[in-house]
């Protein structure tokens, strides 16, 4: 897919009542008439922006491997689209590490598929502004990850090219929508893969692949070059096997570029220099509503509390909070989710309203893409789409704009909780990866897609960094322990993940 030659054409007459009647515009045929000739004089300075050349990013490290699909054998747990080989920097903090994209992340010259049949042949010009920060510490970029058809999953199971498998137990999928980073990651392919979050894409996949997942604060890793859902919950960060490598990555990683129209002022901090392994430094805030779900398996629930109970024999301390309004979260991502990602396609997958980098290249492609072929359209996106449109169209945009005013009630009950412990904890995921079935119908698939969110998307609606590490197993799965700091201090999390990895009996690399 090539970005479309430049040529603004004239509406018709017909085309001119067509795009009125979508905004509920009946004109009369001397409107159509004035409407036509004013239309072909703005037009005319269209042309004008025809032969101005795009502002894009520079690229760096122009030497670019495009890359190859590596066959079964090589990949036989499905994690990767693309292997190729993007060199960075001689030298810097991550000089020697091979590091792995979730495949919504632009590395020019290298196809991005967003995990869809829709987008094959698509091949970036620019790359993302992690992908030059992480060449610029000296990465090695290895290879372009799997993912969920276009995000819309949790499962790790609904990717074009089937499902992404579990590296603890391949019977197992690896959760998603980063499903091949976290397979990626947890079977040693790559040492570091960047993911992204949605409703808990990183935290998910991290839980139940026995890793490490990093959801930043939102907005303090810009997310300019990677396709996103919706402005106010996309987010990008680190998955690694071991929390230090988390904060050595954030590190590199976080800032502002000024091109992201999520962020503001971007506070950041030496992530690496804050660890600690003394759990006598942090508190842990456990939380009620986090446990005890319809969908939550008992061993899940027992494995963390026991965890937790280790982490307090260490020296940390430990105690229940009760925040009630943490069981209306995954209400109030859903109503963000469902009208958000409807626009965020609706506007060609860049959007509108803010002010940096609009990938125009993106935008034409998938626009095409969508014309084209919205039949092929993953059944969590179509059910998405249906339901976001009728919901903004038959009741004005109600329940999202109540949704966003209530996720900033939501964050004032988590900053309240926030402000007597360092960090709050609870289950990442209420289950254990789910079991591969082939068989499924088009309505399990859509519950196994979405019914492990309600303890990871709130954080995604309120934008507090959320880290998942390994707790333990239950039934021989990994079980993930989320802990949740406040807005911009991420360092605490990163801090009291590490002292809990450190002091309790969990081995990362075997869980």
């Amino acid at each position: 897919m090539s970005e479309s030659p430049p040529n603004v054409q004239l509406p018709t007459p017909a085309e001119i009542r067509e795009y009125a009647n979508r905004h509920h515009i009946d004109l009369r045929d001397e409107e159509v008439a004035d409407f036509e000739a004013a239309i072909a004089e703005t037009l005319a300075g269209y042309e004008r922006l025809d032969e101005l050349p795009d502002y894009r990013p520079r690229v760096e490290y122009t030497d670019r491997d495009p890359g190859y699909r590596p066959d079964a054998p090589e990949d036989p747990l499905n994690a990767f689209v693309t292997k190729c080989e993007v060199r960075g920097a001689d030298d810097g903090p991550l000089a020697g590490y091979e590091i792995g994209l979730k495949d919504n992340v632009n590395l020019a010259g290298v196809e991005l598929t967003l995990g869809s049949k829709l987008f094959e042949g698509y091949v970036p010009s620019t790359d993302a502004t992690i992908v030059t920060r992480l060449l610029d510490a000296g990465a090695t970029i290895t290879g372009k990850l799997n993912m969920e058809d276009m995000a819309f999953s949790g499962s790790g199971e609904l990717s074009a090219t089937g499902p992404v498998l579990n590296p603890v137990d391949s019977d197992h999928v690896a959760g998603g929508s980063s499903s091949g980073s976290g397979a990626a990651v947890g079977n040693g392919d790559v040492d570091v893969a960047i993911g992204g979050d949605q409703g808990g894409s990183i935290r998910i996949p991290a839980a139940w692949s026995g890793i490490v997942g990093h959801k930043p604060t939102h907005g303090l890793v810009p997310y300019t070059g990677i396709a996103g859902l919706g402005r106010s919950f996309d987010h990008a960060g680190p998955m690694c096997s071991s929390v230090e490598d988390c904060a050595r990555v954030l590190e590199v990683v976080a800032g502002e570029d000024g091109l992201d129209p999520r962020q503001g002022a971007v506070p950041t901090d030496d992530y690496l220099e804050a660890l600690s392994t003394d759990p006598s430094e942090v508190t842990v805030g456990v939380v009620e509503e986090g446990f005890d779900h319809a969908e939550s398996e008992p061993g899940v629930d027992e494995t963390v509390h026991d965890a937790l109970a280790d982490f307090e024999a260490a020296g940390a301390t430990v105690r229940e909070v009760s925040i009630p309004m943490h069981a209306d979260g995954l209400a109030i991502w859903n109503a963000i989710a469902i009208e958000g990602t409807a626009a965020t396609v609706a506007g060609e997958c860049v959007g509108h309203f803010g002010t940096g980098f609009y990938d125009t290249q993106l935008a034409d492609a998938f626009g095409r893409a969508r014309r084209a072929h919205a039949d092929d359209y993953v059944t969590t996106l179509k059910l998405t789409l249906v339901l976001g449109e009728y919901l903004s169209d038959e009741y004005r945009g109600r329940y999202y704009a109540k949704a966003q005013n209530l996720g900033r009630k939501l964050a004032e009950m988590y900053d309240d909780a926030l402000a007597d412990v360092d960090v709050l904890a609870m289950p990442t995921t209420p289950q254990t990866a789910h079991e591969v079935d082939d068989r499924l119908t088009r309505l399990e698939a859509i519950d196994r897609a979405l019914n492990m969110l309600s303890n990871t998307s709130p954080f995604d609606v309120t934008g507090h960094p959320a880290i998942s590490v390994p707790a333990g197993r239950s039934d021989g799965l990994p079980v993930g322990l989320m802990l949740v700091g406040e807005r911009f201090d991420d360092a605490t999390v990163l801090s009291s993940a590490h002292a809990f990895e450190q002091s309790t009996d969990v081995d990362v690399a075997d869980s």
